[in-house]
């Protein structure tokens, strides 16, 4: 059975972090991705959870009837400063700890290098693996990796490339719906590709960037090197979201054990409940069709 999480991102300034699993179950989710937090695992910064508060988050969880299948840490692990990079690593190994505190087996990322240093980038993301895949396979646990829109690897083929240099089964791919136009909108391609090391898919829509011969956005100066994307409900953007889970289906994600679709609309925080009840509703239409 196809497991649809929520990611609580819209939920962080209204709500703390145990509360968090309280919401999910009110707007009738089964399952939740925790997201970088302050008070758990912030963007680029040291985890902030002790044992303490991972065993309240537990019982949360386990009160309101709610999994947490996956954490979304955010570290600099392919950071061509060093200094940087180092630190990412000993953030990282932390947050290994806590998946494995929370019993959680999936943790899912981005490489966060810089597109204008992708060699160095490159480079310093083998450093870190080189650090921290050994615990990852150890611990039993599945790290996966989106390439980011501003991050050295951003086209989905190039970036699996990257991963399956690794050799490893216990690395594996996000993939982003809202980043599809980044990625080279190349889901009939990538998908089979990726096979049983397709980790997670996230559930956004977003603009064709490309489209109007490149200038449905404009940003100033002209030529500058701003990405631009949306996290859009499902049916406000150009994602053909009907070819994508076809594509889910036939490539035998859809029917895996382990298959996780994450909820991640970040643009209408005004309308989360709304919008939230509306992506699981969407989402179980389009896994049952």
């Amino acid at each position: 059975m196809v497991r649809i999480a929520l990611d609580p991102t819209p939920y962080h300034h209204d709500f703390g972090l145990l509360d968090f699993p309280d919401v999910a179950a009110r707007l009738g989710y089964e399952h939740l991705q925790l997201t970088p937090h302050p008070d758990f695992s912030p963007f680029f910064r040291y985890p902030k959870a002790d044992d303490g508060l991972v065993a309240k988050l537990k019982k949360a969880a386990a009160d309101a009837g709610v999994s947490i299948p996956a954490i979304l840490p955010v570290q600099r692990l392919s950071s061509p400063d060093e200094a940087l990079r180092v630190t990412a690593v000993k953030n990282f190994r932390r947050v290994i700890q806590l998946a494995v505190e929370l019993e959680v087996g999936i943790i899912n990322s981005e490489f966060s290098g810089r597109p204008e240093l992708s060699e160095e980038s490159e480079a310093a993301f083998y450093r870190s693996m080189d650090d921290l895949l050994p615990s990852i396979e150890s611990e039993g646990l599945r790290l996966n990796f989106d390439p980011h829109p501003d991050d050295f690897v951003e086209d989905g083929l190039e970036a699996w490339r990257v991963l399956r240099g690794l050799n490893s089964a216990a690395i594996g791919f996000v993939y982003v719906a809202s980043h599809t136009f980044h990625y080279g909108d190349r889901a009939a391609t990538l998908i089979p590709e990726l096979g049983d090391r397709l980790g997670t898919v996230y559930t956004a829509d977003t603009f064709d960037h490309h489209r109007s011969h490149g200038l449905r956005y404009i940003s100033n100066p002209p030529g500058n090197a701003a990405r631009v994307h949306q996290h859009l409900r499902i049916g406000d953007g150009d994602v053909d979201f009907e070819a994508l889970f076809g594509l889910l289906r036939a490539s035998g994600y859809l029917d895996r054990p382990d298959a996780l679709i994450v909820s991640n609309v970040f643009a209408e925080d005004e309308t989360a409940d709304e919008v939230s009840r509306f992506q699981l509703q969407r989402l179980r239409a389009l896994v049952a069709s």
